[in-house]
Order: C-alpha cells, then sequence, then structure tokens
C-alpha cells in the first residue's frame, strides 16, 4: 500500500508541476492594448484575416504596410481602431505573437504566421 501511495504522490507532483509550467508559459507577455495607445494595424480592411497589430511600423503578416492608429475602444478580445476612417475590430486573441524574448518591445501579435515588426518569426499560440 505504501508503495502504490508513493508512486500516486510522484505522478500527483509532476502532473501539478507540468500544469503550473503550461500556465506560467501560455502567454508569454502578449501585449495589452488600452484606449488611446498608439498601434500599428494591417490595413487591409475588415476582409483579411490575418488581423495584425503591433506597438512599432512595418508589414503584416500578410505582408502588406501597415497604418498608423489609436485604440478607439476594447471590448474583451477585441480593439477597435479607425483605419483609412473606418472603425475596424482586431482579434487580441492572437493565434500567433512575436517570440523575440524578454525586453522585445514590438507587441506584434496576427492571425497568421509570418514575421513580427522586429523582423523575427512569430511563434504559434
Amino acid at each position: 500500500m505504501r508503495r502504490l501511495s508513493a508512486k500516486v504522490l510522484v505522478v500527483l507532483v509532476v502532473a501539478l508541476s507540468l500544469a503550473f509550467a503550461v500556465t506560467a508559459f501560455a502567454d508569454e507577455k502578449l501585449p495589452v492594448f488600452k484606449v488611446g495607445d498608439t498601434i500599428y494595424v494591417c490595413a487591409c480592411g475588415a476582409g483579411c484575416d490575418c488581423q495584425t497589430i503591433s506597438r512599432n511600423d512595418g508589414k503584416c503578416s500578410c505582408d502588406k504596410p501597415m497604418a498608423k492608429t489609436t485604440v478607439t475602444k476594447v471590448e474583451g478580445d477585441k480593439l477597435f481602431a479607425k483605419v483609412n476612417g473606418v472603425e475596424q475590430a482586431f482579434s487580441t486573441k492572437a493565434q500567433y505573437a512575436c517570440a523575440c524574448g524578454p525586453g522585445c518591445t514590438c507587441g506584434t501579435i496576427s492571425q497568421k504566421a509570418g514575421k513580427c515588426t522586429c523582423g523575427k518569426e512569430m511563434k504559434k499560440l
């Protein structure tokens, strides 16, 4: 009986450790956007599915130039910004994010794979 409980205890400790590790690294510092923030977004229009957002200028993951704008409102997992005079919604629940690590301030997120505005490949979340 003691031997079985020791095995169960080891399995439980390992499982809990993995659960905490997955939780700790799941959303590796995704950027938080608030009303008034200056951002760069994909300027392809509402039909574009890349939905790239960044704190730096560059190209979005669909390889088009990004547009400088300001966050007008945030509701749940969406932020809104005017692009070419039209308010557009962007998802902040990204499929891909910049993988350049601590100290990187580009804050690029996207729904499609590609490079972030600092030139590094984005990683799948």
